[in-house]
């Protein structure tokens, strides 16, 4: 998720409850925040020449961070706002979407330093979206609310969507693709070990409930350890080791995405699984406090890891599909081809120069930067459904 201020948020919440409509069936104040906050800048359509389209519809597409579960959208229908729904991941031929719940937000996020007790935005956008009162007070209930949308999702559109937890079911969506079909292979993930609201427990609850991708930190300091942008930077703590330790033992995948840079040296030292950085950039394009530094991307890259390039203003600087194809560009000349991949932030509260339906210029990009039909299938996709299909639990 990226830095958005909310300052609709507020405001919002309170002028619903004056005159009394916080009827979120009706679109109201929840439709109005997701509109104010996952914006594409207007432009022109992009032109992709044939080839580029034939390619780009030849590929598996992937992408791993995707926030579209926060937001009380109709993700079956073709909507006019936001980056994600069903129709428009079809129109981009994604095969493989990771979708991450976002359980705690502080007020004036920002990339610097946040406070850990600040108060959280998540909290007003569950009133207006009429959240049960269990997942205002517990994280770890507001990852499994969003969870069960995705559910849901597959539940009512099983042709188009399989939430999948092992390598053998994401191998079975793969193939049914393969013999023509259109079902997107869906994996959910939580951004911040805060979901686990302290407990160790939790961790087998979250996985029950499907998560099987595990960020550490988001906008601030948690009981795992230093955020990027939290108070302290410090690395990992107890809790925090024995959190990463059990991730582990689940075959759950870690994702370092926000955490400090001596959380990411601790998760380094002392894992033997590669780990991702879901959505991200790197400085040596785009110096930004959002992003990894070039030591980072070499080492996360050497074990084995997989870091996904986002496609928002701090993360790329230039959000044009050659700017981002620039920034995979960037990330591939220090981690290799191997080891880049897709990792948008649609529906993070950023805003973005296109949506997942326009992927394809995103391919068109990186032939017109001379990268073989091989590597871009390899960035745009296959890099992501390699790792999963190894780091995934087998049963």
């Amino acid at each position: 998720m990226g830095v958005s201020y909310w300052k609709v948020i507020g405001g919002a919440v309170i002028a619903t409850a004056i005159l009394g409509i916080v009827a979120v069936n009706s679109g109201g104040v929840a439709q109005y925040i997701d509109r104010q906050q996952n914006k594409t800048l207007a432009h022109a359509p992009y032109q992709i020449s044939p080839q580029a389209q034939k390619l780009h519809q030849s590929l598996r597409i992937a992408d791993l961070h995707n926030d579209a579960l926060l937001w009380d959208r109709h993700l079956s229908k073709h909507q006019s706002y936001g980056h994600t729904d069903l129709p428009r991941l079809n129109l981009g031929n994604v095969a493989l979407q990771v979708f991450t719940s976002v359980t705690k937000s502080p007020a004036g996020q920002n990339y610097e330093k946040n406070k850990q007790g600040a108060r959280d935005r998540i909290t007003l956008l569950g009133w207006a979206q009429n959240w049960p009162k269990r997942a205002r007070e517990q994280l770890s209930e507001r990852a499994l609310l969003q969870a069960r949308r995705l559910y849901q999702l597959e539940q009512n559109h099983p042709d188009e969507l399989k939430v999948v937890h092992t390598r053998q079911e994401l191998q079975t969506v793969l193939k049914l693709r393969q013999e023509g079909g259109r079902q997107i292979a869906g994996i959910l993930g939580t951004e911040g070990g805060h979901a686990l609201d302290g407990s160790l427990d939790n961790l087998d609850v979250l996985f029950a409930g499907g998560v099987r991708v595990m960020g550490l930190q988001h906008f601030f300091d948690n009981a795992l350890g230093g955020s990027l942008h939290g108070q302290n930077k410090a690395g990992l703590t107890d809790f925090g080791k024995q959190v990463v330790r059990l991730v582990e033992e689940k075959e759950m995948i870690i994702d370092v995405a926000h955490s400090s840079p001596a959380v990411i040296d601790d998760v380094l030292n002392m894992t033997n699984r590669p780990i991702i950085v879901s959505h991200t950039g790197v400085k040596g394009i785009c110096d930004t406090p959002r992003n990894l530094s070039t030591r980072q991307v070499k080492e996360i890259a050497a074990k084995g890891g997989l870091i996904g390039i986002g496609f928002w203003g701090a993360a790329v600087c230039d959000t044009s599909p050659l700017g981002v194809a620039k920034s995979i560009d960037y990330a591939v000349s220090l981690a290799g081809i191997d080891h880049v991949a897709l990792g948008s932030d649609f529906d993070g509260a950023v805003t973005t120069a296109l949506d997942t339906s326009e992927l394809a210029a995103i391919t068109q990009a990186l032939i017109s930067l001379n990268y073989t039909d091989q590597q871009i299938a390899a960035i745009m996709g296959e890099n992501t459904i390699k790792f999963m299909l190894n780091a995934l639990p087998q049963n």
